[in-house]
């Protein structure tokens, strides 16, 4: 298992700067003083749910009586679609807040602990029962440099200007269908092994 390409997926997968417009918008309705921390809060909520997935998913797949090949292959069609959606922006801001304070949703759930990366902590704590330690490493890397940037989001959203972040989040999203198309086809490849035998 190459731990630095699960993180870096993991990463895009997070996708801190798309995110980071719809963070600041839902942040904005709250006092100036209290944001980074409420940003903080969720983003451990957020580390707290992934790792939490990673370690009992085993015991959850089994449960479910899911295969490794079917969860590898809606993982694929899911990061398609996400990736679709970075490529193609068309989202709105998830979870209407008011002026309320986010708890968990929509920050924390589904933002940054969403299906698609849900998805993928499971299907590699799957296929690499042995390495949950390494595995919670990558996770937990790949959440860091998405936690910073989000905390910085603010200069990060003034340097590169409206239109240097929607370039730069669809350059992550065309490398995650490729990701989201490799994974589809390793499911599609274990599943007809699978099943010729």
């Amino acid at each position: 298992m190459n731990l630095l390409a699960l993180a870096v997926t993991l990463f895009l997968v997070l996708d801190p700067f798309g995110n980071a417009a719809i963070f600041h918008s839902i942040l904005s309705k709250i006092p100036e003083e209290r944001r980074r921390t409420v940003l903080l809060r969720e983003l451990l909520f957020a580390l707290a749910i992934l790792l939490g997935f990673l370690f009992i998913g085993k015991h959850l797949l089994g449960f479910l009586g899911l295969r490794p090949a079917t969860l590898s292959i809606s993982g694929g069609i899911l990061l398609f679609l996400i990736a679709l959606g970075m490529v193609f922006p068309t989202r709105s801001i998830l979870g209407e807040t008011g002026d309320e304070e986010p708890f968990i949703v929509p920050l924390a759930v589904p933002l940054m602990a969403g299906p698609s990366s849900i998805a993928l902590i499971l299907l590699t704590a799957s296929k690499y029962p042995a390495a949950i330690g390494s595995i919670a490493l990558a996770v937990s890397g790949a959440w860091l440099v998405s936690a910073v940037i989000l905390l910085f989001s603010p200069a990060i959203l003034k340097l590169l200007g409206t239109k240097g972040t929607r370039a730069l989040e669809r350059l992550m999203g065309l490398l995650l269908i490729m990701v989201a198309v490799q994974m589809f086809l390793d499911g599609v490849a274990t599943y007809s092994a699978s099943y010729a035998k």
